[in-house]
């Protein structure tokens, strides 16, 4: 079992940063695959990021390509999302989520892929 805690959401305007971040307990953090996705309003689920176990490939949807990164610290147990130039239309709740896999270079954009899912945090950017 993997217990996962985000924080770093808020409300900001449009143009502004946030740093999202996800803290694991419970498992060995380094044998997960962690994603990032989101959540609008009357909207599915969606990918937004996702690196592997030994932060050797990333991916990201193209709407935030080149203005959110992706990052985790295994020493620390922690996954990060720094996001930049940031539109309304980001504006959603997001989830991090684990999957364990063996291949440290190992992405998945499935959602149905990831067995642990945080409680999510609420970003909202205004124009």
């Amino acid at each position: 079992q993997v217990q996962l805690v985000e924080s770093g959401g808020g409300l900001v305007q449009a143009g502004d940063s946030l740093r999202l971040s996800c803290a694991a307990s419970g498992r060995t953090f380094s044998n997960y695959l962690m994603g990032w996705f989101r959540q609008a309003p009357g909207k599915e689920r969606e990918f937004v990021a996702a690196i592997s176990r030994s932060s050797s490939n990333t991916y990201y949807t193209d709407s935030v390509k080149g203005r959110f990164t992706i990052s985790r610290d295994n020493a620390k147990n922690t996954v990060y999302l720094e996001m930049n130039s940031l539109k309304p239309e980001d504006t959603a709740v997001y989830y991090c989520a684990a999957k364990s896999t063996i291949s440290g270079s190992f992405i998945s954009t499935r959602p149905d892929e990831y067995a642990y899912w945080g409680q999510g945090t609420q970003v909202t950017v205004s124009s």
